[in-house]
């Protein structure tokens, strides 16, 4: 198994254990940040509303990066959500680009 089977195990886990699904894992992991708004929010004040809000609205989700994420968040966030999730500190912005826009889709 690769590492990155590991850490989509790992967030699985955490979705199925999670009364309120990913977007109560996202909230969790995310509330230094204030949940999943704050995250929208931060994100869309580091010129990445376009994506933002595919994620929003009707119609296919835009894809982020992790490196669009690691340049909207800080190192410390990061690793504060790296903390709650479980995962490396230096994989979490890959989880959090595979992750994020399905849960705000959900969240929305």
């Amino acid at each position: 198994m690769g590492l990155f089977d590991e850490l989509a195990g790992v967030v699985e886990n955490a979705v199925k254990s999670h009364s309120g699904g990913l977007g109560g894992v996202m909230n969790d992991a995310l509330a230094h940040l204030g949940g999943i708004d704050g995250v929208v929010k931060t994100l869309n004040e580091a010129g990445l509303g376009a994506k933002v809000n595919s994620w929003l609205g009707e119609g296919p989700n835009t894809p982020i990066t992790a490196d669009e994420i690691k340049s909207a968040l800080t190192p410390d966030h990061l690793k504060q959500i790296a903390a709650k999730l479980g995962v490396p500190p230096n994989l979490v912005a890959e989880v959090l680009a595979q992750h994020l826009p399905t849960a705000v889709s959900g969240s929305s």
